[in-house]
């Protein structure tokens, strides 16, 4: 404090001391430096590094963009913005990938098992390789492995706002919702979505009955299995005495034609007269067996066809309810100018045992895009909230090509798929319109995977790329119709392929944690 008092009130020594040449020169010298520490300052920092909020109420968030030009994140509920916060994105050589993305598992407190145990609290893992939003430093300019760095504050408010499935766009540039509208995009059919929640109760009422009743008959099948097969090797077995006693018969016989002799002429007609009747009644008993046997057997092979037939009906209403109970999902549909392929992915809610969710991926199919030579772009068109009896619509592109109308124009989907798909579409479905093929990290746990190739992916291929993993479908029945087998995607995205980002692809590792 004395010091400080001293120096507002200089005396008139300290003032010539002050006013010296020398101390001039170092107070202009320090002065420029904090100039231009400041000007380098704001340089490395981006213009965005205050938090903001929207100032209403917000809603749940249901995309998440980031900016890794701006090196921002904004969340957007069903009517606009509503966070804003700076981050820090992937250094040069492991820079965060460009794409469209979803949150796959949400960690309260997770550490890395790559990186020295480092903590990522309040994690949201948009990849099985290790892409994800967390709470971390945030120097002001791009400084992590791959991962998107939010403030720790920040990451952990919005924590719990957000769901598996939350959509999250890395652009690279600055990118926006804006309000879109096109007939290609779905409009639900307002009975068909009535009718949706109390059809799925039916239907899974329905696939519980058909299971139990396939159930039952497996078991009546297998009862009335190994009662025949007790069956038939009693026969067997009246089968063989009969022939033994047959052939004892057949050698008295022989030995009566044979004989020569009163005496070998008696000793022949002795040995008939007691395999006689020993025939006989080999014989009636077999007979009165095979008589009862017909019964049984026929009742076997019925227990068999009904238990087959139970089987196709618990398959086929498992099939229903999935698909019923997938109806009540938002959906999201990817269409690849690449591949020239359509894919649906929706949540089923069911747990994996190593963390996040198992996605549905029953719809796969090829899709007609006029001019498929042509770049179309990447674009995310979000169904956000109602708009009356059809939906209201938004769309963010993030790579040039045709602007959205023109690419939606481009595209014709099934109608088998609209089909399916339409009649109960909900808040928060989307499609996505992209030249890009699914990345290969694109997996029975995950929505979709789609990376820019024409922008540096460092942080993403210079992790192990997830191990080939099962698909839920539908066609594999189990567990109320999701059943799941080794697949896997079709001419995936392999990394950048693009010689100015020199960048490649390395074939899949085991190991998919970090």
């Amino acid at each position: 404090m004395a010091n400080r008092l001293t120096m507002a009130h200089p005396t008139a020594a300290m003032r010539q001391r002050l006013q010296s040449p020398a101390v001039v020169t170092l107070a202009a010298m320090a002065a420029l430096t904090a100039l231009t520490t400041s000007a380098a300052a704001r340089q490395a920092r981006p213009a965005a590094t205050i938090e903001a909020t929207a100032p209403r109420e917000a809603g749940e968030p249901i995309m998440a963009i980031v900016s890794i030009k701006t090196q921002k994140v904004t969340f957007y509920d069903a009517d606009g913005w509503i966070l804003r916060a700076p981050v820090s994105t992937g250094i040069t050589g492991r820079e965060t990938p460009a794409g469209v993305f979803a949150v796959i598992e949400k960690d309260k407190d997770h550490h890395s098992t790559l990186y020295d145990d480092a903590w990522m609290p309040n994690m949201q893992r948009l990849t099985w390789n290790g892409i994800a939003l967390h709470g971390g430093p945030l120097p002001g300019y791009a400084a992590s492995h791959g991962c998107v760095r939010m403030p720790y504050g920040f990451a952990e408010d919005l924590f719990d706002k957000t769901r598996i499935g939350m959509r999250v766009i890395i652009a690279p540039n600055d990118a926006a919702p804006v309000e879109f509208s096109h007939p290609a995009l779905f409009v639900p059919n307002a009975e068909a979505l009535a009718a949706a929640p109390a059809r799925a109760e039916t239907l899974a009422r329905d696939a519980e009955d058909a299971a139990r009743t396939a159930d039952e008959a497996k078991k009546a099948a297998a009862t009335a299995t190994r009662e025949t097969t007790s069956l038939t090797a009693s026969l067997r077995k009246l089968e063989l005495l009969k022939s033994r006693a047959d052939a004892e018969l057949a050698f008295a016989d022989k030995a009566l034609a044979a004989a020569k002799t009163d005496q070998a002429r008696a000793k022949a007609e002795d040995l008939k007269q007691k395999a006689a009747p020993k025939a006989a009644d080999a014989g009636a008993q077999l007979d009165t067996a095979k008589a009862d046997a017909k019964s049984k057997l026929d009742a076997a092979t019925a227990a068999k066809d009904a238990a087959k037939a139970a089987q196709v009906r618990k398959v086929d209403t498992a099939k229903a309810a999935s698909a019923a109970k997938l109806a009540l999902e938002p959906v999201s549909v990817y269409i690849s100018r690449a591949t020239k392929k359509l894919y649906v992915r929706r949540d089923t809610h069911k747990p994996w045992p190593d963390g996040g969710e198992v996605f549905d991926a029953t719809i796969e199919v090829p899709v007609t895009i006029r001019d498929p030579d042509k770049p179309i772009g990447t674009h995310v068109f979000t169904a956000m909230a109602p708009d009356g009896a059809s939906l209201r619509w938004t769309a963010v592109t993030i790579d040039n090509g045709d602007d959205a109308k023109d690419a939606l124009d481009r595209i014709t989907i099934p109608h088998d798929v609209l089909d399916r798909i339409a009649p109960t579409v909900l808040p928060r479905s989307s499609i996505i319109v992209s030249d890009e093929p699914l990345s290969s990290e694109t997996n029975y746990r995950t929505e979709f995977v789609a990376v820019l190739s024409n922008q540096p992916q460092g942080g993403f291929i210079t992790r192990r790329p997830t191990v080939e993993v099962p698909v839920a479908s539908a066609n594999s029945w189990g567990d109320n119709g999701f059943g799941f087998f080794f697949q896997p995607n079709p001419a995936p995205q392999a990394g950048n392929m693009r010689q100015p980002a020199g960048q490649y692809y390395r074939p899949v590792q085991q190991g998919w944690r970090w």
